[in-house]
C-alpha cells in the first residue's frame, strides 16, 4: 500500500508565517482562533486520512460502485469510514456555525481538503461536493431552504450533488433541455436526464440532496433563461423527516479511466419534486457558486494526488539500487547505488516537490483571499480579495491539475515498471488525477475564461491589481543580497508575463482566434509567475527565521535549497512559453483548416 505523511510543518509555516492568519482582527472570526487549535484541527484530520481514508483507496479502486436493484452500492468500508467522518465532525469544519458548523476560515480548510484528496481521491469527492451545494444554497436559497436542508448537508448526514451537464451539453449550459413545469405550493416538476453525476448515488446516507439545472416553461433561450432548483432523493415532510422516494434514479454508473470508489452517475429525473434556488432564471449565477467551490476543491485535487505521488517516488527512489552514479561510486557497501544518485531522477523528484511545496502556498493564498472577501471589515479590501480570488481561479483549477498530473506521471516514472503495475499505486495516482484536468470546466475552457473575462474583459484591471502585490515584493527585497536569486527569477517571470500579457490584448481585436490558440500557454506563464511570487515570499520568511537564529534550521535552509531550484528550473519556463505563443498561434489558425 502507498504511503502518506501529512505535511503539517509545511502547514504551519504557510499558515503562521507566509499568511501570519493569527494575526488578522479584520478578519470577522479570525480572532477565535489560534495555533494550537488549528493544529490539532489538521492533526486530527491527518490521521483519520491515513488510518481510515488511505487503507481502502486501493481496494476500493480495484472494486468500485456496482448498481443494484436501482441502488449504487459503494466499494467495501466506505460506508464505515463515511459514518466515522461525520462522527467525528470533519463535514463541519468551515460551515456556518448557525448551522452546526465550526465556522473555521476557509484557508484551514484547503488543507484539510488536500489531505483527503492525497488519501482517497474517491472518497474526498462525497463530502466534497456536499460542502459545494451547502455554499450554494447558504448564499442563494431562502429561509425556509435553508431550514429544511443546510443542518443535514452541514452535518454530513446528508450528502449533496450538482447535476449540468447533459448528453448534449457539456460547458455550453445554453443547450441544457431539462425541464421544470410549476405545481402547487411552489413546487417544480424537474424531468429531464443529467449525465456524469458524481456521487449522483450511494449508500452512505438516507439522502442526497441534488441541485439541478433546468428551464422554466416561459425561461428565455440561452444561460438567461436557466434557474436552479433543489432536488432530494427522497421527499421531505413537514416535520422534517423523511418521506417517500421522489422521482429521480440513477439510470447506469459510468465506467471511467479512475476514481472507481465514487459513484458517476447517468441520472434521470421524472417529473422529480423540486424547489427553487434563488431568483427564475438566476440559476446560473446560483449554481457559479457551487462550481467555484468545486473548482478550488479540484485543484486541491491536482496538489494532492501529486503529493502522495512524490512521497511514495522520494521513498521508492531511496530504497532502489540500480547503476552506479555518473561521478563514481556513492554506496560502495551496496551491488549498486539507490537511483537517487541519479540526474534525471533528482530532477523529477526536485521538480514534484517545488511544484507542491509552491501550489500548497498558493491554494492557502487563494482560500485567504476567499476569506478575506466575506470577512474583511473593511469594504474596499473585501472587494479587492474577491478580484484576486476570481482572477486565479482558472490558474489554480487549470494550471494546478494541468502540471500537477504531469508530476504523478513523473513520480509514475520514478518506478521504471513498477509504477505500471497496481500493486504500488502509482498507476492508479496517475488515472485518478487526470480527471482534474477534465471536470468543472476543462482547462482549456479555464484558460479562456481566465484570458476572456478575467484579463479582457476588465482591461487587465484585476491583474494589474496582483501586479501590485509582486512589485511591491520586488521593491521592498531588491536591495538584499540574500533575496537576488529569487527576485532575479520573479523578475524575469513577471517580465514574460507582461509580454504575454501585451501580446494577447494586441491581438483581441486584430486576430480573436489566435487568443484561443494562445490561452493555455498564458494561463501557464501566469501560473509559474504565481509560484515565483509565493516562493520568492517563502524565501524571504525562511531567510529572516534563519537570521532569527531558528531552532529549525534544516527546514529553512530546505525551503531555500527548494526556492533556488524553482527558479532555475521552473521560472525561466515562462520565456519558452512566451515564444509559443508569438509563433505558433498564428499558424494554428492560418493552417487549421488545410490541416483538417
Amino acid at each position: 500500500m502507498p504511503i502518506y505523511q501529512a505535511p503539517m510543518q509545511d502547514y504551519q509555516f504557510i499558515l503562521q508565517e507566509l499568511l501570519n492568519i493569527y494575526q488578522k482582527p479584520e478578519l470577522q472570526g479570525f480572532e477565535e482562533i489560534d495555533p494550537e487549535l488549528i493544529d490539532a484541527v489538521l492533526q486530527g484530520v491527518a490521521d483519520f486520512s491515513t488510518e481510515i481514508m488511505l487503507p481502502i483507496n486501493g481496494s476500493g479502486d480495484v472494486e468500485g460502485c456496482r448498481l443494484e436493484n436501482g441502488q449504487v452500492v459503494t466499494p467495501q468500508g466506505f460506508k464505515d469510514a463515511y459514518q466515522q467522518y461525520i462522527d467525528n465532525g470533519w463535514p463541519t469544519l468551515t460551515c456556518d456555525p448557525e448551522y452546526g458548523g465550526q465556522g473555521l476560515p476557509e484557508v484551514v480548510g484547503v488543507f484539510a481538503t488536500e489531505m483527503k484528496t492525497a488519501t482517497n481521491m474517491a472518497f474526498a469527492m462525497y463530502p466534497g461536493l456536499t460542502h459545494g451545494a451547502y455554499a450554494a444554497i447558504h448564499a442563494h436559497g431562502n429561509d425556509a431552504l435553508k431550514a429544511k436542508y443546510l443542518e443535514k448537508l452541514v452535518s454530513g448526514e446528508w450528502t449533496g450533488t450538482m447535476n449540468l451537464t447533459e448528453s448534449h451539453a457539456g460547458t455550453d449550459l445554453a443547450l441544457l433541455r431539462t425541464k421544470a413545469t410549476p405545481v402547487a405550493d411552489d413546487k417544480y416538476a424537474i424531468s429531464g436526464e443529467k449525465i456524469f453525476i458524481s456521487s449522483g448515488d450511494h449508500d452512505l446516507t438516507d439522502n442526497i440532496v441534488h441541485l439541478v439545472l433546468a428551464r422554466l416553461p416561459d425561461a428565455p433561450k440561452g444561460v438567461k433563461g436557466i434557474s436552479l432548483f433543489v432536488v432530494p432523493k427522497l421527499l421531505i415532510n413537514d416535520d422534517g423527516t423523511l418521506g417517500e422516494a421522489n422521482n429521480v434514479s440513477a439510470a447506469s454508473l459510468e465506467h471511467k479511466m479512475g476514481i472507481h470508489g465514487n459513484s458517476t452517475c447517468v441520472m434521470n429525473f421524472d417529473a422529480a419534486i423540486g424547489e427553487l434556488v434563488g431568483e427564475p432564471h438566476q440559476g446560473l449565477r446560483a449554481m457559479f457558486t457551487m462550481m467555484n467551490q468545486a473548482r478550488l476543491g479540484v485543484g486541491l485535487q491536482g496538489l494532492g494526488v501529486s503529493e502522495i505521488a512524490y512521497q511514495n517516488a522520494l521513498a521508492y527512489a531511496k530504497d532502489r539500487v540500480q547503476g552506479r552514479a555518473l561521478s563514481g561510486v556513492k554506496q560502495p557497501e551496496q551491488a549498486a547505488d539507490s537511483i537517487l544518485v541519479h540526474g534525471d531522477v533528482r530532477r523529477m523528484l526536485l521538480s514534484q516537490k517545488a511544484f507542491n511545496q509552491g501550489c500548497r502556498a498558493l491554494m492557502g493564498q487563494q482560500a485567504l483571499w476567499l476569506d478575506e472577501a466575506e470577512r474583511h471589515s473593511n469594504p474596499l479590501q473585501a472587494k479587492s480579495a474577491a478580484q484576486l480570488a476570481a482572477l486565479f481561479t482558472p490558474v489554480v483549477k487549470g494550471f494546478v491539475t494541468e502540471l500537477g498530473f504531469n508530476a504523478c506521471v513523473d513520480a509514475q516514472q520514478v518506478f521504471g515498471g513498477h509504477g505500471y503495475i497496481h500493486e504500488w499505486g502509482m498507476e492508479q495516482f496517475v488515472r485518478d488525477s487526470r480527471i482534474a484536468m477534465i471536470y468543472e470546466g476543462t482547462n482549456g475552457v479555464q484558460a479562456l475564461d481566465l484570458v476572456g473575462r478575467k484579463l479582457l474583459a476588465d482591461k487587465g484591471e484585476t491583474l494589474k491589481l496582483w501586479s501590485e502585490l509582486v512589485k511591491n515584493l520586488i521593491a521592498a527585497n531588491s536591495q538584499q543580497a540574500a533575496m537576488k536569486p529569487y527576485i532575479t527569477g520573479l523578475m524575469s517571470a513577471a517580465a514574460d508575463l507582461e509580454k504575454a500579457t501585451n501580446y494577447i490584448v494586441a491581438q483581441a481585436a486584430r486576430n480573436p482566434d489566435v487568443i484561443g490558440a494562445a490561452s493555455m500557454a498564458y494561463l501557464q506563464i501566469l501560473g509559474i509567475t504565481a509560484l515565483a511570487w509565493m516562493w520568492t515570499r517563502m524565501a524571504d520568511k525562511a531567510l529572516q527565521r534563519l537570521d532569527e537564529g531558528a531552532e529549525n534550521s534544516a527546514f529553512y535552509q530546505d525551503k531555500l535549497a527548494t526556492a533556488k531550484f524553482f527558479m532555475g528550473y521552473w521560472a525561466v519556463q515562462t520565456t519558452s512559453l512566451v515564444k509559443q505563443i508569438e509563433l505558433a498561434s498564428e499558424d494554428i489558425i492560418e493552417f487549421a483548416d488545410s490541416a483538417f
